[in-house]
């Protein structure tokens, strides 16, 4: 696999985890903690793609 195309399929994880955020915070009854692991996993796609692209 390309650097290229990890970054790809990075950035379709992070697309993907940022929709799942948005649907849980829309969602009533929105559970907290699952947003914030959502969003930690993220930050952690965001800091692999800007430590790839960097390289």
């Amino acid at each position: 696999m390309t650097v290229a195309s990890h970054l790809q399929e990075l950035r379709k994880k992070h697309e993907h985890l940022s929709d799942m955020v948005e649907k849980e915070q829309r969602s009533p009854g929105a559970d907290d903690l699952r947003i914030a692991e959502l969003k930690k996993q993220k930050l952690k796609l965001k800091e692999e793609i800007t430590r790839l692209s960097q390289a």
